[in-house]
């Protein structure tokens, strides 16, 4: 585990992905509840299912509330709990809403090119994912 000037740890790159796993089995329940149980109802009640685009901009909009709120309360989602990791600004300060709203749009591309911006941390001065060192942000090792 590297530890930044600032004295903040990194926490490695097998942590992060094994918190990028957990999450995504979390994110299993919360579109089922969030997203699927109410379409499922809609399309039940109106003998037809919404458009495509629709269908996307609600998973959009979803998961921007899951991660947004939890990163804005204490920088951390379940997952980021169970494996002692916390996103901070880039000064290591409470994070603003802009650079929430700047690293979730960010770690789509991020994501969904290939995991490039995944790969990017091996070659990152800091470690850090490309979303995180665009947004201003980054992960740190929670204390506790």
């Amino acid at each position: 585990m590297a530890e930044a000037p600032d004295g903040l740890c990194v926490p490695s790159i097998r942590r992060r992905l094994a918190s990028l796993l957990y999450e995504a089995f979390l994110l299993i329940g919360v579109l089922s509840f969030a997203f699927v149980l109410p379409h499922l109802l809609l399309g039940m009640a109106r003998k037809a299912a919404a458009h495509g685009a629709l269908l996307w901009l609600h998973i959009f909009v979803v998961l921007l509330l899951y991660f947004g709120s939890l990163w804005k309360r204490n920088g951390q989602t379940l997952a980021m709990q169970t494996w002692k990791i916390r996103l901070v600004s880039a000064a290591g300060t409470a994070l603003t809403s802009r650079q929430i709203l700047l690293r979730y749009a960010l770690a789509w591309p991020s994501l969904l090119l290939g995991g490039i911006g995944l790969v990017w941390a091996l070659i990152d001065r800091d470690r850090q994912f490309l979303h995180d060192r665009l947004a201003g942000t980054r992960l740190v090792r929670a204390s506790g």
